[in-house]
């Protein structure tokens, strides 16, 4: 069931969603991936689909790629809320080299899933 969720979440984020859980028990929202809820501790819930749009709340910028990431050059890793959604959600943003090329609140777009890099982002 865990690989099935995971499938689920990749193809979601392939189409530039964010897949999410509602819980049945108390309508908490939450990412797909977790698999109780925070509130109530239910298992049980349902699925919900939100555009993979959102505002940078902060993030990291790795100007020099670690062992294993040096394809990417230089990134960021990014929180950002995701619109109409109440939680927030991290990716990868390639070519984040200074602040200045993310200011905070910049809006942000999932362009799909890596499995190396999670979430993918771009600039929206």
């Amino acid at each position: 069931q865990i690989a099935n969720r995971r499938g689920k979440f990749i193809e979601a984020a392939s189409r530039g969603k964010i897949l999410a859980n509602k819980c049945v028990n108390c309508n908490h929202s939450t990412l797909e991936t977790v698999y109780f809820c925070e509130k109530c501790l239910s298992g049980t819930f349902t699925t919900e689909e939100y555009e993979g749009l959102g505002n940078v709340v902060t993030f990291t910028i790795q100007s020099v790629a670690p062992e294993g990431f040096t394809d990417a050059g230089s990134y960021a890793w990014v929180v950002f809320t995701v619109d109409k959604a109440p939680f927030k959600v991290s990716g990868f943003l390639e070519g984040i080299r200074t602040p200045a090329d993310l200011p905070v609140g910049s809006k942000v777009k999932v362009s799909g899933f890596d499995e190396k890099h999670g979430l993918i982002l771009k600039r929206a």
